[in-house]
């Protein structure tokens, strides 16, 4: 899927957005419909007449909205990476401890890829040979690595984590053990572990490994 001139391909593929309001339902329509698809039946073997049939449209009207299968499972993707980094919901109940509030970041990941485990599975495989669904994949590992360095930061600062600790190194060597994580135990089904067990294992080694004191209370937001 990859080439020399992907992204001047890439470039080209984001199609405008719809202007009415029927042309941008109709466009979520095929993405539903795409990521049922690829579910089942995977990248390699998903075709553009299923898509569209799943949708209730016809053949030709897909490309009306997409120029090809490669860029609409790119969209799909992007739609799963921005929900795994999406914030917390708003009536998330308050973290008493720092223990908690990792805990909670934690559940709440592995609960998104749990839920969305399947279409996870294809853009893991696809992201070892398209360099955009990889750059997606990447950008959202940075993206807890850099939120697990500024905690890590913080509860050093805050006399509740080890003050030894690298944190750069720390927050990567975390952040890729629960990514992979998910990936063995959701996706390659390495065995069916308790949710709740596993989040509290998977948080516990987190707190191991950085020598978070369990009694710290978390800062205060800043209002």
């Amino acid at each position: 899927m990859s080439s020399p001139s992907l992204r001047a391909e890439q470039a080209g593929q984001q199609a405008a957005a719809p202007r009415s309001r029927k042309g941008a339902q109709t466009r979520a329509r095929l993405l539903e419909a795409a990521k049922a698809e690829f579910e089942t039946a995977g990248f390699l073997d998903a075709r553009i007449s299923d898509i569209a049939e799943r949708a209730g449209l016809s053949h030709g009207s897909f490309y009306h909205y997409f120029d090809s299968k490669e860029q609409i499972f790119r969209e799909v993707a992007d739609q799963q990476e921005a929900l795994l980094t999406a914030p917390a919901e708003d009536d998330e109940p308050p973290a008493q401890t720092e223990y908690d509030r990792i805990l909670q970041a934690n559940r709440r990941y592995l609960e998104r890829y749990r839920d969305n485990g399947k279409i996870m599975g294809v853009i893991e495989e696809v992201s070892r040979y398209d360099d955009y669904v990889n750059d997606a994949r990447t950008k959202r590992q940075k993206h807890f690595a850099e939120r697990a360095e500024q905690s890590i930061r913080r509860l050093q600062h805050d006399g509740a984590a080890d003050p030894e600790l690298d944190p750069e190194i720390a927050a990567v060597a975390l952040g890729s053990m629960v990514a992979r994580f998910a990936e063995l135990w959701l996706v390659e089904e390495w065995n069916r572990y308790d949710f709740d067990r596993a989040a509290e294992q998977v948080t516990r080694l987190w707190a191991n490994a950085i020598g978070l004191k369990r009694t710290a209370k978390p800062r205060r937001r800043q209002v």
